[in-house]
């Protein structure tokens, strides 16, 4: 990965350029790890769990009744 810092005038680095195909790639891997994580916090509740299927209505009809 190729990255530029930018620097203040005693050369501490204040912030980081890189290439935006890096940028992309990067905030996927974070995404997907938030998931993992998300999933993971969820089997550990023990609580009942409802399929998709039923859970996408759900949100559609609490999106309806607003």
């Amino acid at each position: 990965m190729r990255t530029q810092f930018v620097t203040d005038d005693h050369g501490n680095k204040l912030a980081v350029i890189l290439p935006i195909k890096e940028y992309n790639k990067m905030m996927e891997d974070l995404e997907e790890l938030e998931d993992i994580k998300l999933y993971d916090e969820a089997k550990k509740s023990n609580e009942p769990s409802i399929p998709i299927d039923e859970a996408f209505k759900m949100i559609e009809a609490k999106r309806n009744a607003k």
